[in-house]
């Protein structure tokens, strides 16, 4: 496959069929397939946080927004530029937030290669 049309091995599967978490995140990792994407999460991630640490610093409620274009834009671009899939935070939102997070503990701890 080109990179203009692959897919994750599981894009004909419905976020929504899964019943827990522990079931979902198999296939959000299936969906983060491609190192760049990684990547690009963990930088989001990474700044969101910085982000969230500054709003608490300041009080000021514009890093909370900062911080969400952060960690979704950075997303958004490693799913439509380098997955070429719609991320699962748009049919399965929690089950995605909580993926991100878990797979930034991974990727720290070593599970995940970037």
């Amino acid at each position: 496959m080109t990179p203009t049309t692959a897919r994750a091995p599981d894009a004909g599967i419905d976020p929504r069929s899964f019943t827990s978490f522990a079931e979902f995140y198999p296939y959000y990792l299936s969906e983060h397939s491609d190192r760049r994407c990684r990547r690009l999460h963990f930088a989001g991630s990474t700044l969101a946080l910085a982000c969230l640490a500054t709003l608490l610093a300041t009080g000021q409620p514009l890093w909370l927004l900062a911080g969400l274009a952060c960690g979704y834009g950075f997303a958004w671009v490693g799913h439509f530029g380098f997955e070429k899939n719609r991320p699962a935070s748009f049919k399965r939102p929690l089950y995605s937030f909580m993926g991100d997070w878990v797979m930034y503990k991974d990727i720290w701890t070593g599970r995940i290669k970037l």
